[in-house]
């Protein structure tokens, strides 16, 4: 056995093996890996993508949490303002029962106070006749002297 005999098959068999490999088992391992490569780029533009998007979510919560709060605060004001105005308007409208009430009750006093005095005049009237029947020492007629008794009356 010659060594360079062996040598030279071995790097024949070697080059076939190299040849082979390169023509048949290569291009499917540098195709597995282009595409786990691909894979992987692609999942890191996602996550990049997704945090950007995150960002931009976050981004309208926040105005959207400010436009709410700003809302909430017109709305806030504007209830203010309307307790504001019913509170002016139930003084004004318990303001006008009151005065109502203040010119019912003086009519009402009024009333009442022409009745006692249109009693009182009679009650005058009858201490005026029995009086002058006692001055006079004999009885008066009320219905005789019905036009003189109203014209006390009148003047009381």
């Amino acid at each position: 056995m010659n060594i360079n005999m062996t040598l030279i098959g071995q790097s024949i068999t070697f080059a076939i093996f190299v040849w082979f490999c390169m023509k048949f088992v290569w291009p499917p391992i540098v195709g597995a890996l282009e595409a786990r490569k691909k894979l992987i780029a692609d999942g890191l533009a996602a996550a990049d993508r997704g945090k950007h998007e995150l960002e931009l979510a976050a981004k309208r919560a926040s105005e959207t949490m400010h436009d709410a709060k700003l809302k909430a605060s017109e709305i806030i004001a504007q209830a203010d303002k309307r307790a504001s105005q019913i509170v002016e308007e139930s003084k004004g409208a318990a303001k006008v029962e009151g005065e109502r009430m203040i010119t019912a009750a003086k009519a009402e006093i009024e009333q009442e106070s022409h009745r006692a005095r249109e009693a009182l005049r009679g009650d005058v009237a009858a201490l005026v006749i029995a009086g002058a029947a006692k001055v006079l020492r004999r009885e008066v007629d009320a219905k005789a002297h019905a036009d003189l008794l109203e014209a006390i009356k009148n003047e009381l």
